[in-house]
C-alpha cells in the first residue's frame, strides 16, 4: 500500500494516453507515411537521407515518444538496403542520435523529462511545457547541429 501511494499516477496515466495516441498514429499509418515520404524526397541519396532522418527523428521525437517512432523507422531503414543504399551505418546513427537527442526538446519528448517534472512539482517547483521548451528546444537544436557535423564527417565524406 505504501508503494502504491508513492507511484506518480498522473505521469503513469499520461504515458498510457501517449502510447495509445502514438499507437493510433501507427495503426492508421501516419507515422509510416511520413517516414516513407521523407525517404522518397531524398531520391535515395545517402547524405540527404541520413541528414533528413537525423533532423526528422529529432523533431518528431521532441513531441512524440521516440520508441514507437524508432520501431516504425527500423523496417524502413532495413528496406533501404534493398533499394541501392549499401552502407546503412550512417542511417542507423542518424536515427539513434535524432531520436535520443530530440527527446530533450520538449517536456513530453522523453519519459525522464516528465518524471523529473513530476518529482519537481511534488517539491514545489513547477516546470511548465513552455518553461522547459525555452531551454530544452534550443539545446536540442544545438546537439542536433553537432550530431549533423559528426555524422557527416564520420560517415558521409
Amino acid at each position: 500500500e505504501k508503494a502504491m501511494h508513492a507511484v506518480e499516477w498522473p505521469t503513469i496515466f499520461f504515458f498510457i494516453g501517449l502510447f495509445i495516441a502514438v499507437g493510433g498514429l501507427i495503426e492508421v499509418g501516419i507515422i509510416a507515411r511520413l517516414a516513407e515520404t521523407a525517404v522518397e524526397t531524398t531520391g535515395g541519396d545517402l547524405t540527404a537521407t541520413a541528414l533528413l532522418i537525423l533532423w526528422m527523428s529529432a523533431v518528431i521525437s521532441s513531441v512524440l515518444d521516440n520508441i514507437p517512432f524508432v520501431a516504425t523507422m527500423i523496417p524502413l531503414i532495413q528496406n533501404m538496403g534493398t533499394m541501392g543504399i549499401e552502407n546503412l551505418e550512417p542511417l542507423w546513427w542518424a536515427l539513434a542520435l535524432g531520436a535520443c537527442l530530440g527527446g530533450n526538446g520538449t517536456l513530453v519528448g522523453a519519459s525522464a523529462n516528465l518524471i523529473v517534472a513530476g518529482m519537481a512539482s511534488e517539491r514545489g517547483v513547477h516546470i511548465s511545457f513552455i518553461r522547459y521548451f525555452k531551454i530544452g528546444f534550443p539545446l536540442m537544436i544545438l546537439t542536433i547541429v553537432l550530431s549533423t557535423v559528426y555524422v557527416y564527417l564520420r560517415y558521409l565524406i
